[in-house]
């Protein structure tokens, strides 16, 4: 019995492994909500089938390998398709911005004044005028602009304008035209842009490929 329960314990182990190679590299705290269920379905698939001497290790690696399908398929999805992301994932959430809490913003995400404080004093911040802007990331993590001016605004992604962004820069769509005209770059071919207060810098689509 023992013996069959290492086995098992070490044929699953590299399965797997093969599993998250297949699904690709992210470190814990990078996890989306789809990467986090699968990776808790394949550790609770893995342990019945460890735990139950009787069951067959096939009927663990046919859900796993059903579940990296899955996943990829939604991956594929969530990275053509803007409003997907949005709707699993979430977005990037302004908490402070020009040194002016958003209360509106954390209600939203239930996101509590505690928890906002407790963030800012681990990265070192004693006080939230030390802050210029304060980004509350997919992950649950806090990115903090210390006493600048020039945050950089994400202003296009995927080929999709941010018109909350531009919003909030009191820009419009054609000013956005208007730097990608003089750059002679398409709108559906950029991948990524930022403002900043000295400079607009653009990452093609065609800039990823190796």
């Amino acid at each position: 019995m023992y013996i069959t329960i290492i086995l098992k314990t070490m044929f699953l182990y590299f399965i797997i492994i093969l599993a998250y190679r297949i699904m690709g590299k992210k470190e814990l705290g990078q996890l989306s909500i789809i990467d986090l269920i699968v990776t808790l379905l394949i550790a609770e698939l893995a342990a019945i089938s460890i735990e139950d001497v009787e069951v067959s290790i096939f009927k663990s690696i046919v859900p796993i390998s059903v579940l990296v399908i899955i996943q990829i398929a939604l991956s594929y999805i969530s990275l053509k398709s803007e409003n997907f992301r949005k709707s699993v994932d979430g977005h990037p959430t302004v908490i402070i911005k020009q040194g002016k809490i958003k209360f509106n913003e954390m209600s939203k995400l239930r996101y509590s004044l505690d928890d906002l404080i407790t963030q800012l004093r681990e990265q070192g911040i004693k006080s939230i005028e030390e802050v210029s802007y304060a980004v509350l990331e997919n992950d649950g993590k806090l990115s903090v602009f210390q006493n600048t001016i020039d945050y950089p605004m994400p202003i296009i992604m995927d080929g999709v304008i941010n018109e909350d962004v531009l919003k909030d820069m009191k820009k419009t769509k054609n000013w956005v035209y208007k730097i990608l005209n003089n750059k002679k770059i398409q709108l559906e071919d950029v991948f990524y842009a930022f403002h900043t207060k000295e400079k607009t810098f653009i990452i093609k689509k065609e800039d990823l490929i190796d």
